[in-house]
């Protein structure tokens, strides 16, 4: 048998009583808690923080941190490696230092890591703040307008339309009020609540009480009030919404894709390296443990610390613009945008629109028309639009404040039908002193379905064939020009309370009204800016094709190929994948068709971003890799939204564009750059285990080395990057990882190569008497010269590694065209000063390494200058032949 949670019972039990036994098991009244009361109430009940989400927020982050495809696999080698070490039972003393080295990496990326998400964390809570979310409470019998976070159980709290629902909450009073439940129960239904007592034998599912509202619900229209039951994680919405139940953002599956290519390359050159050292070396444990030191150096272990870095100094960044990073992923999807979708109203077009003609069937002025569409506006309750408040402006019309205000007394609200997108109209039951009237407002074919009379000059006569045509007709001529057009009618009810869609039948169609939408000044400039970043502009609205395709003509967005939600519908997926490509304008749209559009480019392979601030944009926010809206949008599409707008201008989303294209580089940088360098390491490795008498260098020399370098690349989020870098979209993938590796490894491997012979047969031979390896019989001077040859090479491995940083960060001739950050320069010759004069200190003795004399920093400085020289000439072939660098 199924149990219930004790907090079910207590919020079921209030299902099932009345106002006054809510107030007194809380100790509240209709007036709200007292102020006195909040501390106590926090404290029995908890705040509205979610407490048990952050600390379960911290563990995902603590996950995040140390548990990634690449420290999984150093994790792994670390095992493997103690494992090794505690079974060798060989007479050598047993060396744990690989194991401390992979352990030391793993501590230090995922440290660094978790205290750059903890320091970005605070910064997106301040920034946050900026983004208006406020609750309308009554406290000891004064409204006040508070965060939702400061809600505590016992409050009184008010709803309306378009409100996001703070808190589980029971109604005690209610007026026409529809709310959205997908948030908990995943359909997509509007329900309409109350604040009705059930009887002890009403026995419902927890969601189905018609006088509960849960966090996370949305207000579609009408308004409420009620006392708080449950705050933060204890609400309904709170039991089951971990933090961490999101699906993998794109970038997260870029790493998991650029993993497996550095796996495919372990799978085949580590066994390698295992039977050439083991063959060569006679020693099979030494070989192994040299083999995973091999595994290691080709793991970018500071990637996700690198990717937290660039991801966060660009939401920073950012925020310095009007624009509020809520998910720090968003900023890579920033970088990989190449289609953008937004809905034209306010976003092409200014937020105000102008009521300009109210007139009858035939296009002739009619005070009577907009009076009831006044009405209609008056009353509707639902979330507020630019359509009714221009409506309700003409109350402000010279001689109009009066007639407003004596329509309000004449007729009087009974119920309504609220408007939703589906629909595309609203209705509302009027009583006057005539009777009952139901007053339909809304789109003009939508209404149209709705009537089978019209009205003319006071008559009313049937809808025929040709009066079609003529209203047709003139709502084409509106259409054409630009307006937006909306159907007013009505129809005689008998004396009812209620209304259902049954009565939105056989209604008298009244005539029309004409709004106009104007562009924005800036719109076309935008639009132009986008396309010069080549990312494309698809317009999905909710409007008519023909005022659609004439707003979108002024602002230089192609509308010949307009598709309307019909035609939509009656495409297959496959279909409409191939017509959303060549598509710019999607008019005449319902949000699930808008979800559709979406999808289809997500699965053609484009990176998607959605702007819109409606209810009706909420789904394609959700669908889309980037979701953004803006700070006066409903409350329910902010809380979606990735991205958080502090002005709706085009231009703040090109300079996002910009900012994500620049985090991309850097973190491409570190990975591309970083995987081919240790592949030509891993390559001169595997020609030097082959040859070589001797370990070219020992294992804990090469984890060294890799902890080294990786250490330097933090600074890399940091770097200058080239315009052109920023010129198209990027893709974050393991895609061309391979051949970037594949074409830079071998140089480095060519210049280890001419390293490996300088110190075999001059430098080494030079301090041992003229003698080769194979030719001492003193083991002294064989460690001696084991110790030359695997200092030299550990030295070149380490310039080349850091100095190959400055030459394929940029496309251009680096230091001249291109110069790094202060930063990165300061930190990698600082690094490349301060290891080299380690070298001459006792410390480095300790590792198996020496002083080398200075003729060997000669040598040095030439191949250098050699490797930096050729590959500055091959980035060229290779930038001509593929197109791009990084």
């Amino acid at each position: 048998m199924k149990k219930t949670s004790p907090l079910n019972e207590r919020i079921k039990k209030y299902a099932h009583s009345d106002a006054a036994a809510l107030y007194r098991d809380l100790g509240t009244t209709k007036n709200g808690l007292r102020l006195d009361q909040i501390g106590a109430m926090k404290e029995k009940y908890g705040a509205n923080t979610g407490v048990a989400g952050k600390a379960e927020a911290m563990s995902a982050r603590l996950r995040r941190a140390f548990v990634n495809p690449f420290t999984v696999i150093l994790f792994v080698l670390g095992l493997v490696a103690l494992a090794t070490d505690l079974w060798y039972s060989g007479s050598s003393p047993r060396n744990t230092g690989t194991v401390v080295i992979i352990a030391v990496m793993i501590l230090i990326s995922g440290t660094v890591r978790l205290t750059q998400e903890l320091r970005s964390k605070r910064a997106y809570d301040r920034l946050d703040r900026l983004v208006h979310t406020h609750v309308d409470v009554k406290r000891d019998g004064v409204r006040l307008a508070l965060p939702a976070e400061e809600l505590v159980v016992g409050d009184h709290v008010f709803l309306a339309a378009g409100d996001r629902v703070p808190a589980d909450i029971r109604l005690t009073h209610t007026q026409d009020l529809f709310v959205s439940q997908s948030a908990v129960t995943g359909e997509s239904g509007i329900l309409e609540k109350d604040s009705r007592v059930y009887s002890c034998q009403e026995e419902m599912a927890f969601s189905q009480y018609q006088n509960l509202v849960f966090m996370g619900t949305t207000v579609i229209s009408g308004k409420g009030e009620g006392t708080v039951l449950a705050v933060g994680r204890e609400t309904l919405y709170g039991s089951f919404k971990g933090p961490d139940a999101l699906s993998p953002v794109s970038f997260e599956k870029g790493a998991a894709s650029i993993a497996w290519v550095l796996f495919r390359f372990m799978a085949v050159l580590v066994p390698i390296v295992f039977v050439a050292a083991g063959i060569t070396k006679g020693s099979w444990v030494e070989a192994f443990l040299f083999a995973l030191s091999v595994a290691v150096g080709l793991t970018p272990e500071m990637l996700p610390m690198v990717i937290t870095s660039c991801l966060a100094k660009g939401s920073v960044a950012m925020s310095k613009k009007q624009t509020i990073i809520r998910d720090i992923n968003a900023m890579q999807g920033f970088g990989s945008m190449d289609i953008l979708c937004m809905d034209k109203t306010g976003t092409l077009t200014n937020a105000g629109i102008l009521l300009e003609y109210y007139m009858d069937i035939l296009g002739n002025e009619s005070e009577e028309v907009l009076r009831f569409a006044y009405l209609n506006s008056l009353y509707h309750s639902g979330v507020r639009n630019p359509i009714d408040a221009a409506i309700l402006e003409c109350r402000t019309m010279p001689g109009k404040e009066d007639a407003c205000a004596a329509l309000a007394r004449q007729y009087q609200k009974v119920d309504e039908i609220p408007f939703d997108y589906n629909r595309k109209y609203a209705s509302i039951l009027l009583a006057g002193s005539g009777g009952h009237t139901l007053v339909m407002k809304g789109d003009v074919e939508a209404v149209f379905s709705r009537c089978t009379f019209v009205e003319y000059q006071g008559a009313v006569r049937p809808i025929t064939r040709d009066g079609r045509a003529s209203l047709d007709a003139v709502v084409a001529e509106m259409l054409e020009d630009g307006m937006k057009v909306v159907a007013v009618a009505r129809k005689a009810l008998n004396r009812q309370s209620h209304v259902t869609t049954d009565d939105e039948r056989d209604m008298i169609l009244m005539g029309y009204l004409a709004f106009f939408d104007a562009p924005k000044r800036t719109a076309a400039q935008s639009i132009a800016g986008l396309r010069a970043l080549q990312v494309q502009t698809k317009i999905l609205t909710g409007d008519h094709r023909q005022i659609a395709r004439s707003v979108c003509q002024r602002i230089g967005v192609d509308a010949d190929s307009l598709l309307t939600g019909t035609e939509l519908d009656a495409l297959s997926d496959l279909e409409l994948r191939r017509a959303a490509e060549k598509t710019a304008v999607f008019a005449e749209l319902s949000p699930s068709q808008k979800v559709r559009i979406v999808e289809a480019l997500q699965e053609n392979g484009h990176t998607v971003g959605f702007l819109g601030d409606g209810m009706n944009d909420i789904p394609a926010i959700c669908q889309a890799d980037v979701g953004i809206s803006v700070d006066t949008a409903v409350d329910a599409a902010k809380d979606m939204a990735d991205v958080i707008l502090l002005q709706k201008d085009l231009n703040v989303l090109e300079a996002g564009i910009l900012e994500g294209r620049k985090t991309f580089t850097n973190m491409t940088k570190y990975i591309k750059i970083t995987a081919s360098s240790n592949f030509g390491n891993i390559l001169s490795i595997v020609f030097a285990s082959a040859f070589l008498p001797f370990l070219p260098m020992a294992a804990i020399q090469l984890l060294l080395l890799n902890l080294l370098y990786d250490t330097l690349c933090i600074v890399l989020p940091w770097d200058h990057v080239d315009s052109g870098a920023c010129a198209y979209p990027r893709d974050w993938s393991g895609k061309t990882l391979g051949r970037f590796m594949g074409f830079f490894g071998p140089i480095s491997s060519l210049f280890d190569g001419i390293t490996f012979l300088f110190l075999y047969f001059v430098l080494c031979p030079s301090l041992t008497g003229g003698l080769l390896y194979t030719q001492l019989t003193d083991p002294a001077l064989q460690l001696q010269y084991m110790a030359v040859f695997q200092t030299g090479w550990f030295l070149e491995s380490m310039w080349t590694q850091v100095l190959i940083l400055h030459m394929l960060r940029t496309e251009k001739i680096p230091f001249l065209q291109s110069r790094p950050s202060a930063p990165v320069m300061l930190i990698t010759v600082a690094g490349i000063l301060l290891f080299t004069g380690l070298s001459f200190t006792p410390l480095f003795s300790v590792l198996g390494l020496t002083i080398l004399p200075p003729r060997y920093f000669g040598f040095l400085l030439a191949v250098v200058a050699a490797y930096m020289l050729l590959t500055t000439v091959l980035k060229r072939l290779y930038t001509a032949k593929y197109g791009e660098l990084i």
